[in-house]
């Protein structure tokens, strides 16, 4: 190994930080998207019931695509894998 190497760990999949990083995404991305289906169902229920709904579709916008985004950076983590070494 190259003692200046600037990189200590050169393989990144073998990182456990960044495969920790994947997996919390995946827990975010999992909140985010029961609230969005809690607000869709409020939005569509206050809708069909004549009542104003503009503040929980907004909110519901923002949740979508705080998901959207939450997604496209989580593609470029490695994929999770099946059991973990300690």
């Amino acid at each position: 190994m190259d003692p200046d190497s600037s990189d200590p760990d050169p393989d990144p999949d073998l990182n456990p930080k960044r495969l920790r990083s994947g997996e919390d995404f995946d827990i975010i991305i999992g909140f985010l998207g029961f609230w969005a289906l809690v607000l869709f169902v409020l939005t569509a229920f206050l809708e069909v019931t004549g009542k104003p709904a503009l503040l929980p579709a907004m909110i519901l916008l923002a949740v979508v695509l705080a998901i959207w985004a939450m997604v496209r950076l989580r593609k470029r983590l490695p994929a999770r894998r099946a059991g973990r070494s300690r």
